[in-house]
């Protein structure tokens, strides 16, 4: 197994993402045996990180996670958590949900925990003094049950130079969405140079995008295996991180044995990829973006009669092409509803003057409609706390 240094600790590189759990046939109810054969090896293989959080299979990560690793010691893992400060709620109490989950999770402390999803729209919650949420988990910190405080995001580089700017010194790792799509897809290039600009390590989340890079087309696998006959199609993913700087966590939400063993065996050695292998990679990566050639000269901003952010709703766009999800649509929603694709009148002031020629109505009226097709977060998180309530 690779370890990584992070400060005191010895981390396994690997880290088992609760997430995606396995479960059995009716399609909700996690299969635990299976989550326990799967943490034996794991363990036996030198995986000694697990991550959870509160909403991850409607509560019940937390708990079956909890379960599982009560078979070992206590000082031969490290558990993560996570403050779901994201999910929008009438109120915010960190210190009951708080309570919850060491109770959940059957433990005393969490080795790492971190403020869930900061994003265009959460960071409002976190950094609101009413909530003092900021507050509580350093407190708990310093009671030592909480050994290191973190943050994940989904959101955009300038969002999170605002959070660094409010509490960067108290961070002591980031989690972000990071494989070679979205490298520049997602811009999380530029957010790993920002996260190293304050000496915060990177962890990853969504190294194959929810398994949208564990596979490929016959002609994309055949240039990968002839690279590397060894190797899954995956592991590709995981061995681009490899050669990353700053990454210190890869997490993978495997959802059966064979991921763990695929996934293990990729982490039993460093191999990198080569100044080859890293071209294929990224030519393979513009092939799936199938993207609007945007380049944000932010001509067309001048001239839109809606005032809206017409390139930043462009690079949204083309992600969710890509892979359509409720994160996405979270992007979205944090707008203003006039600022929103749907608000764009189809005049066409912004296609005049576009240097790539892009139609931009046609554009965005195609991502207002696969926004519809997505879950509103909003509804979602109150539908959550009505059922919540009523428990």
């Amino acid at each position: 197994m690779i370890y990584k240094q992070f400060q005191d600790k010895q981390l396994s590189m690997l880290g088992f993402g609760t997430m995606r759990l396995p479960l059995l046939a009716d399609g909700v109810t996690i299969d635990e045996q299976q989550v326990a054969e799967m943490t034996a090896y794991a363990m036996e293989h030198g995986v000694n990180y697990f991550d959870t959080a509160h909403p991850y299979h409607q509560g019940n990560s937390e708990r079956v996670i909890g379960r599982v690793l009560k078979n070992y010691p206590r000082e031969s893992f490290y558990l993560a958590d996570k403050y779901p400060g994201h999910q929008i709620a009438s109120s915010y109490d960190p210190a009951a949900t708080f309570e919850e989950q060491l109770e959940k999770c059957g433990v005393e402390y969490f080795d790492f925990y971190l403020l869930h999803n900061v994003y265009e729209k959460s960071i409002e919650t976190y950094m609101d003094p009413q909530w003092g949420i900021l507050d509580y988990f350093l407190e708990q910190k310093r009671l030592g049950r909480i050994k290191h405080l973190g943050f994940s995001t989904h959101g955009s580089v300038a969002m999170m130079e605002t959070f660094l700017n409010y509490c960067g010194q108290h961070m002591e790792f980031c989690q972000i969405q990071l494989n070679y799509l979205d490298w520049t897809l997602q811009d999380a290039k530029a957010k790993c140079e920002l996260l190293a600009k304050w000496n915060i390590p990177v962890w990853v989340m969504e190294p194959v995008r929810g398994g949208k890079l564990a596979t490929q087309s016959e002609a994309v696998e055949a240039q990968l295996k002839a690279l590397r006959p060894d190797e899954s199609i995956p592991a590709w993913c995981f061995r681009w991180l490899q050669g990353i700087e700053g990454v210190t966590m890869v997490l993978s939400g495997m959802s059966n044995m064979e991921q763990m063993m695929d996934n293990v065996k990729t982490f039993e050695a460093p191999k990198p990829l080569n100044a080859e292998e890293n071209a294929l990679l990224m030519d393979i990566a513009e092939q799936l973006k199938n993207a609007v050639p945007c380049t944000a000269c932010r001509y067309c901003c001048d001239g839109c009669p809606m005032g809206l952010d017409i390139p930043a709703l462009l690079a949204i766009y083309n992600d969710l092409k890509v892979t359509p999800t409720f994160l996405l649509g979270m992007r979205v929603e944090a707008l203003p509803p006039e600022k929103r694709p749907d608000a764009c009148i189809g005049c066409g002031a912004c296609m005049s003057i576009c240097p790539q020629n892009i139609n931009i109505p046609e554009a965005l009226a195609d991502m207002a409609e696969i926004l519809k097709g997505l879950p509103s977060w909003e509804a979602i998180c109150r539908e959550r706390e009505a059922a919540a309530k009523k428990k």
